[in-house]
């Protein structure tokens, strides 16, 4: 089955509309919230915009950000035409663009992602309770994985991070708040699953010094997103794009 869903029926019930024929750029300039460590993010998404360049019939250039508001600023400003946006950035860049950025489409595991608690041994937490007293660390501030959804569920949880840590802080980065808590710098933290299960599997984490002890509900998270004055053909064309990809494809499966 194709891992990426046209938005409609989804978008309509959410109001994200787009507009008439509009803009075609020279170069389409695609960004994504820098989730990871610059390295991978390049590693993941140079591959992508050369497949697009393939499909769009256009020069796809991927323009990587300092952090997480500069996707956002890059939309509102027109520097950037197509972005891959959290929950929260995304509503960010509607707010900012007047509600004229648009979602186009998303996998069907952003619409059940998760967060995952993570600890190390010494710090001796095995749930949410545990954690009053102890240092956190979330990952960047506009995070909807790293921090937005986990502050959510720890405030259901009744923890409120400024009266209850003893210290919080932010990493950046999902993979910079995995390593924080496997050094011990930090008793525990919040991250993305999918970074997460990915360290994981490459061996870039110890499971015995960094493990889950627990994973939140799911939630609705990440989607791209274009501007909202791009023109609707190429908008098309990007969509179709985006619906081409099939994991069973092992090389859209390296996109996904």
């Amino acid at each position: 089955m194709r891992r990426w869903l046209a938005m409609l029926g989804l978008l309509l019930m959410l109001g994200i509309q787009g507009v008439g024929a509009g803009d075609i750029p020279a170069t389409l300039r695609m960004s994504a919230i820098p989730d990871e460590n610059p390295t991978e993010l390049m590693r993941i998404y140079a591959p992508f915009a050369a497949y697009l360049q393939r499909e769009v019939g256009l020069p796809v250039q991927f323009t990587p950000v300092v952090d997480y508001a500069a996707t956002v600023e890059g939309m509102v400003a027109n520097k950037l035409d197509l972005v891959w946006f959290g929950g929260l950035t995304h509503v960010q860049a509607r707010i900012r663009t007047n509600n004229t950025a648009y979602a186009i489409a998303m996998r069907e595991e952003d619409l059940q992602f998760k967060s995952v608690f993570i600890t190390n041994p010494q710090a001796n937490i095995k749930a949410l309770q545990e954690l009053k007293g102890k240092t956190f660390a979330f990952g960047s501030a506009g995070s909807t994985s790293g921090h937005t959804m986990p502050r959510y569920f720890l405030l259901k949880a009744g923890i409120i991070p400024e009266q209850d840590f003893s210290k919080f802080s932010f990493s950046g980065a999902h993979d910079a708040t995995a390593l924080l808590v496997q050094s011990g710098r930090v008793d525990a933290g919040a991250l993305n699953v999918s970074v997460w299960e990915k360290l994981v599997d490459t061996k870039k984490v110890d499971t015995t010094q960094v493990f889950v002890f627990w994973t939140t509900p799911p939630y609705v998270d990440y989607n791209w997103t274009v501007r909202g004055n791009l023109d609707q053909g190429l908008v098309e064309k990007i969509k179709q794009a985006f619906l081409k990809l099939d994991r069973s494809n092992p090389e859209h499966a390296k996109l996904l």
